[in-house]
């Protein structure tokens, strides 16, 4: 991967490129609310209150009120028990493993799990063993064998499976009710839900609530980075299991939190996502107005409620000319390389509520223009 040239961001849908503004169909600020007159004035207040950052761990000197404030907004959000904010969304997933690798004696990963889960598969310390791509079966045939008997006897060892909820490269969802059928009781999984926490679901609740599964053996991680338009990190769980985090995770115990102000944005923005029920809508018609425009010239794009739309071309002249296209149509050719993505490069078009009908049909004529 090379360090691509810096981007300037225009207003909430725009970016300047090359002396160009461009319609911009990248990141992964779903709603835009980085952009949020609310959002920024919270930050702000922020600054002004509480100064940049606590400049200490939560278990030492840094526990600062805000941190319990966002907490008890994401339990209401996502009707939680628990939940625990940390420095970052890449972090959350290790320190998970951190707090239960004592009683795991066996980890199943999808292959193209985010490469943050893969790290934190490694802080298991025990087997991990890959499975084919949100494939249940395949799951059923790497169950832990006679082994898994004995073991499974003591009910404070676990097994875990690690899989992204929405897959960041495509859009597509895991089938977390069947790997609920399939898995043994005491199985615990960890969802990855970045991409999926405010933006699936009937209520943004993720892909828990998009594949109607119960919490009961589910940990979900999350990033306040992108559906909320803030950042850092947090895990939803169980009371128990959030008391475990905050007495076993080195990563947890020896890390400096989110900056404050950004954690009073990440307030605001997770008001703003449960009070206004039209930004959910406005997203859903946007994306089904592209994926439906796109599928007969591109029916390898995934049909999911995912606002992701990814093409990857046979060739690196056909990437180009699609790219020259793009730029003509005044859209930003959003061409990345990506960790679990295809290895050659491909577009990867994001969605907002906020891209106007003009700028939708802007992309779909460029991705169209020229196809049979």
């Amino acid at each position: 991967m090379r360090e691509p040239e810096p981007l300037q961001q225009v207003d909430r849908t725009y970016v300047r490129y090359k002396g160009k503004k461009l319609s911009y169909f990248a990141g992964c600020d779903y709603f835009r609310l980085a952009w949020h007159p609310q959002v920024q004035r919270a930050a702000i207040d922020g600054l002004k209150k509480y100064g940049l950052s606590v400049s200490a761990s939560r278990l030492t000197t840094g526990n600062h009120k805000v941190f319990v404030e966002v907490e008890k907004a994401l339990t209401k959000f996502f009707d939680v028990p628990a939940a625990l904010l940390v420095s970052n969304g890449y972090n959350t997933n290790a320190i998970v493993a951190q707090a239960l690798r004592e009683n795991v004696f066996h980890v199943l990963i999808d292959e193209k799990a985010h490469v943050s889960l893969h790290d934190a598969a490694r802080q298991f310390g025990c087997p991990v063993i890959p499975f084919a791509h949100r494939n249940p079966e395949d799951v059923k045939r790497k169950l832990p064998g006679k082994t898994w008997k004995k073991l499974i006897r003591n009910p404070s060892n676990h097994m875990v499976l690690l899989t992204d909820g929405m897959f960041a490269h495509d859009g597509v969802i895991a089938p977390l009710d069947q790997y609920i059928k399939v898995l043994p009781k005491n199985a615990v999984v960890l969802v990855d839900d970045a991409h999926a926490a405010g933006v699936l679901g009937r209520t943004g609740k993720g892909t828990l609530e998009q594949t109607g599964v119960a919490r009961t053996r589910i940990i979900q991680t999350i990033t306040l980075s992108k559906a909320f338009g803030a950042y850092g990190g947090a895990i939803l769980c169980e009371r128990a299991l959030r008391e475990k985090m905050v007495q076993k995770s080195p990563m947890f115990a020896g890390s400096t939190p989110a900056p404050l102000p950004l954690v009073n944005a990440a307030i605001a923005g997770i008001g703003i996502l449960g009070r206004d029920k039209s930004l959910r809508r406005r997203l859903c018609q946007n994306v089904q107005f592209v994926k439906s425009a796109l599928a007969p010239h591109h029916p390898t794009i995934v049909d999911s409620p995912a606002p992701i739309v990814t093409l990857v071309l046979a060739s690196s002249e056909q990437a180009a000319a699609t790219c020259k296209r793009l730029i003509a149509h005044n859209v930003f050719p959003s061409f990345i390389q990506y960790p679990g993505g295809p290895p050659n490069g491909y577009f990867r078009f994001v969605i907002s509520s906020e891209h106007t009908r003009d700028q939708l049909f802007d992309l779909v004529c460029a991705l169209c223009e020229g196809e049979s």
